[in-house]
């Protein structure tokens, strides 16, 4: 078994300028789908300029003053320059049936906060400068996003929904990462009492899924005034929806009361899709939840897990495609952790080269991971792609992802508000 104290390695990187001017690289932008030579120029965490170099350094000495002085030049040697990635299916507290999710379940509330932090670290090592998380253990992950906020902690940003609401004995009742409740008025309360501990959105399982022993993916699990008292007392008060779902009748019902957002979407029909592309309800596939036996063997995950998750493979794909044909928002979830050692690279590189290789296509995948994140979070004024006046967030590759997503195996050089966070050039002293 992996042990994730020791599983993945980086090199440090010492302190980094609050003025730097980034050259020798490729920018990449995933709206225009070009990547062009240029240069960056970031102050404080800012991007001041972006373009052709020559432009670039003009700008540089057209803004120059004593207060802020030369930046220095770092040399990214032909780097392709992509935006952060983000993930918008994270679990840093994740507690699966078997071995390592029984240690998991075990730690006491330290002992979870440190792990969650851990797994934060690693998540920011591997290129996820923002994160969603869609269930964490005890209110943990309010701590954790506020001490990265505070600069105390290194992690991606986090928007998170605190609890995930789930109806007595439903999806992921098993840990604290979910909250029981039942009928309109308790999951009324739930969502007040997710927003009340500061959640950024609202998490409810409103179907069966993988993990349960006890329950089929296709499962229903909440009423239709149930999932009416979860949408519309979120929205009221600002906040979002997302929903564990799996079936194709659960989604549409979901959907038709103003879900913001489907996780999984195991078993779709073209005529579903339809309805969440008119809604503008996204999607987040987790394509590799369905194909990650070698994941499961490493947790000691029991055997009818796997088999339900390898099982539904297949469909999950076909699934996938409709949204895909329908012109569904689609973005980037890992469900596993975003930073886990798999197949060659990490999870959440994993979970877009399948995305990428079952229709989307490299440069709408760049998408799904950045910009349309930023956009279904409300933040695309401040990150997502790379451009004049938001945060320098980024990511350095040794090929073009344009062509070919899985030149995100090629991660070496990670900055995240203007601090570089990895750069692999570097040797540990």
């Amino acid at each position: 078994m992996t042990d994730l104290a020791s599983s993945t390695a980086f090199r440090g990187t010492g302190p980094s300028p609050s003025n730097a001017l980034l050259h020798s690289l490729f920018i990449v932008d995933a709206v225009a789908e070009t990547a062009t030579p240029g240069a960056v120029w970031v102050r404080d965490g800012v991007i001041m300029a972006a373009g052709p170099e020559a432009s670039v350094r003009q700008a540089v000495t057209d803004a120059a003053d004593a207060a802020s002085g030369s930046p220095v030049e770092l040399d990214l040697g032909g780097a392709y320059l992509a935006p952060g990635l983000m993930n918008m299916h994270t679990h840093f507290s994740l507690a699966l049936p078997g071995e390592r999710g029984t240690y998991v379940a075990s730690l006491d509330d330290a002992g979870v906060a440190l792990y969650m932090a851990d797994g934060a670290r690693r998540a920011l090592h591997s290129g996820l400068t923002t994160v969603r998380c869609v269930a964490e253990r005890g209110h943990a992950d309010f701590a954790l996003r506020d001490a990265i906020g505070r600069g105390l902690l290194p992690g991606p940003d986090i928007r998170t929904a605190g609890q995930a609401l789930v109806c007595t004995g439903g999806h992921g009742h098993e840990n604290d990462d979910t909250m029981e409740c039942d009928g309109p008025i308790g999951f009324t309360r739930g969502v007040r009492t997710q927003i009340k501990a500061g959640a950024d959105l609202i998490k409810v399982m409103i179907s069966g899924g993988i993990a349960g022993k006890h329950e089929g993916i296709a499962t229903p699990q909440l009423t239709r005034d149930e999932m009416a008292a979860v949408i519309s007392t979120a929205h009221a008060w600002g906040r979002k929806v997302t929903a564990h779902a799996g079936p194709a009748p659960i989604i549409a019902e979901a959907v038709s009361l103003g879900l913001d957002c489907v996780e999984h979407g195991y078993e779709l029909t073209p005529e579903v899709a339809q309805a969440m592309a008119a809604a503008g309800t996204a999607l987040v596939p987790t394509l590799v939840v369905t194909r990650c036996g070698s994941f499961f063997d490493e947790l000691g995950v029991p055997a009818w897990m796997q088999e339900r998750s390898l099982a539904a493979g297949p469909r999950h794909i076909e699934s996938f495609q409709m949204a895909i044909e329908a012109g569904v928002t689609i973005m980037v979830g890992s469900d596993m952790p975003p930073f886990w050692p798999f197949e060659g690279t990490t999870a959440v590189v994993r979970e877009m080269e399948h995305m990428s290789e079952n229709g989307l296509g490299p440069a709408a995948t760049l998408r799904a991971g950045t910009i349309t994140c930023a956009e279904w979070l409300g933040i695309a004024d401040a990150v997502g792609t790379i451009a004049v006046g938001k945060r320098a967030d980024f990511i350095g590759v040794d090929a073009n992802p344009l062509d070919d997503i899985s030149a995100l195996r090629s991660l070496r050089w990670v900055m995240k508000a203007g601090e570089v966070v990895r750069d692999d050039r570097l040797v540990i002293a």
